[in-house]
């Protein structure tokens, strides 16, 4: 399953461009990726998984902005047609996960 960030937040003052910046640090620094500027991804090896970081997310929400948040799952991610100009690029996949017994 991935967890998809769509954001857009103010940058006008100098306040407003820290919020941003510590909003995408967050997302960063909880294993999130860029996919394109204002949109931020996350594979997550369930959906109890994927709710430990949506919860995260939400704990670091900006006061100002719009935010949304969206789980899609695997299958979905793959059907997703990705183009660079004309050319299109196949979609990322899944990491691998580890299994211990």
């Amino acid at each position: 399953m991935w967890v998809l960030v769509f954001f857009d937040l103010p940058t006008e003052t100098k306040t407003d461009r820290k919020r941003y910046a510590k909003f995408r640090k967050d997302m960063l620094s909880d294993g999130f990726q860029m996919f394109q500027f204002s949109i931020y991804m996350r594979h997550c090896s369930s959906k109890e998984n994927a709710d430990v970081h949506i919860l995260r997310v939400k704990k670091s929400l900006p006061d100002k902005g719009h935010v949304g948040i969206i789980c899609i799952t695997d299958k979905q991610f793959g059907m997703m047609e990705i183009f660079r100009g004309q050319d299109i690029v196949p979609a990322e996949a899944p990491p691998q996960q580890l299994e211990l017994f």
